[in-house]
Parts: structure tokens; C-alpha cells; sequence
């Protein structure tokens, strides 16, 4: 009797699949000698085959049971498996159906050598095809075409996981790239609880996670799968094939991928444009999952009639920033005399930028410790620089306080502007007003005068004093002719500023904030 208890699981899986692949050679060597009469009933395996597996499963009966495969189908999947596994099937099966040209399987020789037959077992609705686990070469009798066991398969049959190359131009892994706070930890913990709450059934619910905070969704996304001991992959939402063939076959293949590799899909929506075509293909995409299936996107999106769980996910609260930056510094930021706090006040970032720009100031040993935070104050400056760029002019602030000449009034109003942005922090967080309000949190200034007044002047001073970026917002890029393009513009301007503390100028802003002065059609 073989058993497998020292063995690992790999070497446990080679044997159990080699001692399969035997009792199906057997069966076609038979058939080849025209000894088939005594040809015995396929049965299942072992007992003692099976028990040293403990909880994990040989593959093949792992995929047997996800795909829930007859005998039949089982063994024809073996069968194809053989004639690519062991050099003595393709003669064997030549020998067996007595044409040396038919040195393959055919559902013709599978019907004549396998027991618990049925005719349905090629059918398109049927495992075997439906999941692409044997692919059906070209001719004119179905009964005599080549059978082959589709590559993916053959490689799980034997122990080897990767990911399927016809999904490698599609889908990427998703990391983690930065730590995890607590407010978003909660939400990796909710998600884990509502899919732990929904296993064994049919459907799982979709999981929606809504806001422009990109990298922690990710990072929430990936530790509630891991939570479950699942990985977890993105497909960006506009690579989906608008043909409903290709885009149907390519879910087909993600959902067999992700049963075989114990996955969930991030579906990202984050950068998806809202052409209505494009959207019927993401609806249609949600609509027929049966997967675990995350989808992240900025608002929330309308996924008709599937089961969906939605959660707002923010930034870091101020509190957790300070903490991020504290974690990335080490005991550096003990020397930097309350930096770590202006940091906080002034820019709005996630853990994976504030880790990033804390260990590249670290790296640099030739900056001097009391110039730490000049430097993270820079990087934190020029954070958002490649999406401002796009939309906006960047300006070198050059003028200061004594290049201005304005009355006493303005002068004052400057200055009450640069002291109401340092003191934002304690007034809103220390003084608790932020959670009097989540709006209007930010500040705008209205210069007005003709030109030559000293308007752009002034906000180059304030950029100068408070050492920020100033940007000029270029009318010409954010205005489009095309529905809502415009408040999307606007959105990842105000986005990106939000989180490097930049000075937003809108240069003639009237163009684009001013009330329209008369609408007669919908040309105007």
C-alpha cells in the first residue's frame, strides 16, 4: 500500500497525479491489445491516497471539486493530460483507435475506453469547455477531432501556479505599498467579515470602494484578501474589450484563473471615462461576475441588480498622518522641532507617499539633520508636480513683501492669509473646529483689479512665505466642449493641490467661475 506521510505536498501531488495517469494508460493499453472485456469499473481514489493530503487537497481532485466534474469528464482531462505528460500515450492511442495518424486523443477514444460515459461531456455548457480546461482541434466529425488539455490546467495538474499568460496583458498582483491605519484597517476588517459572513453561497457581494484615495484602496483592498487568505489582482476598468465575445471570454478566463490561484479582481474604475458605451461594457462585466469582486472607483457607480456593499474610504485622518511621518522617521523626527506637525497642517497624503518621501530624505547621508526638514517640505511640495503639470503652468515665485506696493488694507489682508494657513492645524484640529465641518475647510482668495495691480505679484508672495508651489491654471486645458470633461478637470486639479499644499491662481477666473450672461439654447 503507498501512502505519502513523508512526503511534502508537492511531491504528494506528483505521485497521486502519476498513479491516475497509470490507471488510464492501463485502460488504453488494454483497449489496444483487444483485451477490453476485462477492463475494470473507473473508481475513486484511495482512501489512503487522499488522507496524508490532511487539508489540502491533491490538484487534481481539488479542480474536480471547484469545476464539479463528472468520472467521465475527469478522466478525459487525464487522458489529454497523459498524451502531454507520458511518452507511451500517443502510441497508445494510435494503437487504440488503429490509425497511426491518430496519435492524440478523441472524445471518440474516450467513449471507448472510459466508463460512466455520457455524450454531454463536450458539450459547450460543460465544464470541459465551458471553463477551457480541453481545447477541441479543427475538422469535420466532432467524435474524431484532437483533444488537449489546455496548458494552464496541465501546469496546475502538476503542482506548478503562475498566472495565465493570456491574462498577463490584462491583470497585474496588487501589494501593499504602504502601512495601514487604523481607520483603514477597520474598513479591511469590515470587508473581511462581509465576505467571511457570505462563504458557501452561490454569490458573493460586490464590494465597492469609493473616493479618490487610489493607493489606500489598494492597500485596504489587498489586506482583507489577504485577511481571507486570498491574493488579490486589477484589471483597469477601459481594458475590458468592448466586444461582448472577447469581453465575455476574458472573464470566463479570470474567473477560472482566480479559482485556480484563490483570487479576488480589483476592478479599478478610478480613471474611467463616462462614455456610455464604455460603461454598458462595465456593467455588463459586474453583472455576470461570480467571483470575489472589488470594484474601486471615485463616486459610486450604478451595478443594477448584483449585491453591493459600498465604503467611503479617505485619507488618513490628521492624527494617523502624524503618526505615518513619525513611523517613517525613526527617531529622526524628534530633530526636526515641530516640522513633522507643518508637514501635517499643510500637506494631505497617504502612507505610501509619506514612507516614500521619508525614505529618500533619509537616504540622503549628506543632508544635514537640521536640513531634514527643508528637504521633506520640498518633496511634500513637488509631490503633486507630474498631475499639476498637465493642467496647470508651474510659476517660480519670485517677489516678496517688499516688492509689493498696495495700501495698508491689502497688505494686512496678505498677511492675515499666510497666518490663518499656519494656524490651521490648531485651530481645526487642536481647537477641534474640523469637526464642526467637512466642507470649506480650505482658503480662497478673490484678487480683483485691472491689470498691472499687483494681483499674480501677491500670489507669488504668499507662495514665497508660506514655500509652496504656485501653479497657474492654464483655461485653455480645463475647459472642454465635451460633457462634464471640464468638472473633471477641475476635480484633478483640486485633487492634486489638496494634497501638495499648492497655490491654486486662476488667472481671469471670471472666464470659468463667472455666471453666463444670457442662455437662449443649449448651444450657449
Amino acid at each position: 500500500m503507498d501512502t505519502f506521510i513523508s512526503l511534502n505536498w508537492l511531491e504528494a501531488n506528483q505521485r497521486y497525479l502519476s498513479g491516475e495517469l497509470e490507471r488510464i494508460r492501463a485502460r488504453l493499453e488494454q483497449h489496444a491489445h483487444g483485451d477490453g472485456s476485462t477492463l475494470q469499473p473507473v473508481g475513486e481514489a484511495k482512501p489512503e491516497q487522499i488522507e496524508p493530503f490532511e487539508s489540502t487537497l491533491p490538484a487534481l481532485l481539488s479542480l474536480c471539486n471547484v469545476f464539479k466534474l463528472t468520472p467521465f469528464e475527469r478522466d478525459i482531462m487525464l487522458l489529454c493530460a497523459g498524451a502531454e505528460l507520458d511518452s507511451r500515450f500517443p502510441a497508445l492511442c494510435a494503437a487504440a483507435q488503429n490509425d497511426s495518424s491518430k496519435s492524440y486523443p478523441t472524445f471518440s477514444l474516450a467513449l471507448s475506453v472510459l466508463s460512466d460515459v455520457h455524450w454531454s461531456a463536450l458539450s459547450q455548457v460543460r465544464p470541459l469547455r465551458y471553463w477551457r480546461l480541453i481545447e477541441i482541434g479543427s475538422g469535420n466529425i466532432a467524435t474524431q477531432l484532437p483533444l488537449r488539455i489546455d496548458e494552464r490546467i496541465l501546469h496546475y495538474l502538476t503542482g506548478t501556479s503562475y498566472l495565465d499568460e493570456r491574462l498577463a496583458g490584462y491583470v497585474r498582483p496588487v501589494v501593499s505599498d504602504g502601512e495601514l491605519t487604523h481607520s483603514h484597517d477597520t474598513l479591511a476588517q469590515q470587508i473581511a467579515e462581509v465576505w467571511s459572513q457570505h462563504q458557501g453561497r452561490e454569490q458573493l457581494p460586490v464590494i465597492q470602494l469609493c473616493g479618490s484615495e487610489i493607493s489606500s484602496k489598494h492597500n485596504i483592498a489587498v489586506n482583507s484578501c489577504a485577511m481571507l487568505g486570498m491574493n488579490l489582482y486589477a484589471l483597469p476598468a477601459h481594458a475590458i474589450p468592448s466586444n461582448p465575445f472577447e469581453g465575455e471570454s476574458l472573464r470566463r478566463l479570470w474567473q477560472r484563473e482566480g479559482v485556480l490561484s484563490s483570487s479576488a479582481l480589483l476592478l479599478d474604475c478610478n480613471d474611467l471615462d463616462s462614455e456610455p458605451g464604455q460603461n454598458t461594457v462595465i456593467q455588463r462585466w459586474i453583472e455576470n461576475s461570480d467571483y470575489p469582486l472589488i470594484v474601486s472607483s471615485r463616486e459610486r457607480r450604478s451595478i443594477g441588480s448584483k449585491h453591493v456593499i459600498s465604503f467611503d474610504v479617505r485619507k488618513p485622518t490628521t492624527p494617523e498622518q502624524h503618526q505615518l511621518w513619525q513611523n517613517a522617521l525613526g527617531p529622526t523626527a524628534a530633530q526636526l522641532n515641530g516640522r513633522v506637525e507643518a508637514l501635517v497642517s499643510h500637506f494631505s497624503l497617504d502612507s505610501h507617499t509619506i514612507s516614500s518621501i521619508a525614505a529618500e530624505a533619509l537616504q540622503k547621508q549628506t543632508v544635514d539633520p537640521s536640513e531634514l526638514g527643508r528637504v521633506l517640505w520640498a518633496a511634500c511640495s513637488n509631490h503633486a508636480h507630474p498631475r499639476l503639470g498637465e493642467l496647470a503652468q508651474h510659476i517660480e515665485p519670485m517677489a516678496r513683501w517688499d516688492d509689493l506696493v498696495l495700501p495698508e488694507i491689502q497688505l494686512q489682508s496678505l498677511h492675515d492669509i499666510t497666518r490663518q494657513i499656519r494656524q490651521r492645524l490648531k485651530v481645526y484640529e487642536t481647537w477641534g473646529f474640523a469637526s464642526k465641518s467637512a466642507r470649506g475647510l480650505g482658503i480662497s482668495a478673490l484678487f480683483a483689479g485691472v491689470s498691472g495691480t499687483g494681483k499674480t505679484m501677491s500670489a507669488e508672495v504668499l507662495a514665497n512665505e508660506l514655500g509652496v508651489e504656485l501653479y497657474r491654471i492654464d483655461l485653455s486645458q480645463v475647459v472642454s466642449k465635451y460633457i462634464g470633461e471640464t468638472e473633471r478637470n477641475l476635480r484633478r486639479l483640486f485633487d492634486a493641490a489638496d494634497e501638495s499644499g499648492a497655490i491654486l491662481l486662476f488667472d481671469e477666473a471670471d472666464a470659468l467661475f463667472g455666471k453666463r450672461s444670457e442662455v437662449k439654447d443649449s448651444h450657449d
